[in-house]
């Protein structure tokens, strides 16, 4: 399996906006394809459902003239008349009646249908309305060609002159409507997604300046505790050569967080690691160095011995160290506890750390893990979303609040899978994994 690169909590957020814009674009051309297609095909049934009642209408009319030609069919032509009457009201598009010559027929008003209804066009004078029909008639013989009422003869008596109507108009018009709305939405989604792609960057680095800052924090510290205290006892060799150990833990500290960020970006290298020497040591740090940053804590230990996982045991440190200085800040009192439970189950090993702290409300509970979140005065949100990145994705395991509660403290596990046999490394095996992971790859 690979191994991903260890990388900051932003960047993968980039990576799923571009994954965002890329499907936003997609639904967009999904969705104005579908509008179009639609639209069209409401286009086409609306138009055939007009050129059958047009051609009924005409037909109509054709066989009423007919029918006025042949004689003794006085009461055939009144029911024509009221089929034409019946027929009239269905149509809601433009139509004009002309004669064989496409003159308009007198009156306009009564041989034309949805043309001269408006209050406009009947103010104007019978010259005026006549050439506006005819101005009519040649446009919609550009849409469709006239239809032809004819005697049994074949001679040609009118000609019916029609066009669509008003909605299917409106409904060709629509597409490019939606297009351009949902085209003006995706440019805006666009913008947006490089605004907090750009924010996102931004703040990243200045949140990577602050974990800096707040990892060098604790030894430097400490640093300055230990120099004071030196000052103090400088006549006391003993207390003096004790100090120079615990400062060259410090300086210890400081160039392991100096390497942590230097491999920001390279493949973490995984090995078979005891996690309870790894987490004594850092408790063991802490204890000491709490009450330099004044902080009245007592850390308890409750570790099984001889758990051995694959990790990387830097970032897994990195990881109890943010945890242990999170419980430490949730102490708003003298006299805070911090429990540190280690045990190593048949499928998997837990790891607990309790507090006795503030706790959390369900708010803070659902967000504490997003880049970003913090309710610290002077805090960036990276330390518990690089936790959850190092535990889940380059370890495979899980990290959760298990309690938490206002004024009853926080319980954080971790489970870590354990070590297969199949994936138990003999020494010679170690060797060569170590001599292939020297090079880190860079992401």
């Amino acid at each position: 399996m690979k191994t991903p690169t260890l990388k900051l909590a932003g960047i993968k957020q980039n990576l799923d906006s571009k994954h965002i814009k890329f499907w936003l674009v997609s639904m967009g051309v999904l969705i104005s394809g579908t509008v179009v297609f639609y639209t069209q095909y409401l286009v086409s049934e609306l138009r055939v459902k007009e050129e059958n009642l047009i051609r009924f209408y005409a037909n109509v009319i054709q066989h009423a003239v007919e029918d006025a030609e042949s004689a003794g069919t006085q009461n055939a032509t009144e029911d024509y008349t009221f089929y034409i009457e019946g027929i009239t009201p269905t149509i809601n598009f433009p139509v004009i009646l002309t004669d064989d010559k496409g003159e308009p027929i007198e009156p306009f008003a009564a041989n034309s249908l949805n043309v001269l209804d408006s209050l406009k066009t009947s103010q104007l004078s019978r010259d005026q309305q006549k050439q506006l029909l005819k101005q009519l008639t040649q446009q919609m013989a550009l849409d469709y060609q006239p239809l032809l009422v004819k005697l049994r003869d074949g001679t040609v008596l009118q000609k019916i002159y029609y066009t669509n109507s008003n909605l299917i108009l409106n409904l060709r018009l629509f597409p490019y409507i939606e297009i351009f709305v949902i085209s003006g939405f995706i440019f805006l989604g666009y913008l947006g997604f490089n605004f907090i792609r750009t924010t996102e960057q931004s703040n990243v680095w200045v949140g990577l300046a602050k974990e800096a800052a707040h990892q060098l924090g604790t030894p430097l510290s400490s640093l300055l505790a230990w120099v004071e205290i030196i000052k103090m006892d400088a006549d006391n060799p003993e207390q003096v050569r004790d100090i120079v150990g615990q400062m060259e833990q410090d300086v210890e500290r400081l160039s392991k967080i100096t390497h942590r960020f230097s491999k920001i970006g390279s493949l973490p290298e995984m090995r078979e690691e005891d996690v309870s020497d790894l987490i004594q040591k850092v408790t063991i740090y802490f204890e000491r160095r709490l009450p330099h940053l004044g902080k009245r804590v007592k850390i308890k230990r409750s570790i099984q011995n001889d758990v051995k996982l694959r990790i990387n045991a830097e970032l897994f440190e990195w990881v109890i160290e943010n945890l242990v200085k999170n419980a430490a800040e949730a102490m708003e009192s003298a006299g805070g506890i911090i429990d540190i439970l280690l045990e190593q189950k048949q499928q998997k090993t837990v790891i607990l750390v309790c507090d006795n702290g503030k706790g959390m409300t369900a708010k803070v509970r659902r967000e504490v893990f997003k880049p970003g979140f913090t309710t610290k005065k002077r805090g960036w949100g990276l330390g518990l979303s690089l936790c959850k990145r190092i535990i889940e994705d380059y370890h495979g395991g899980k990290i959760v609040i298990r309690d938490s509660a206002p004024g009853k403290g926080t319980v954080f596990a971790i489970e870590l899978p354990n070590i297969s046999p199949k994936d138990r490394q003999t020494p010679k095996t170690r060797m060569k994994s170590e001599e292939q992971g020297k090079v880190p790859q860079v992401a």
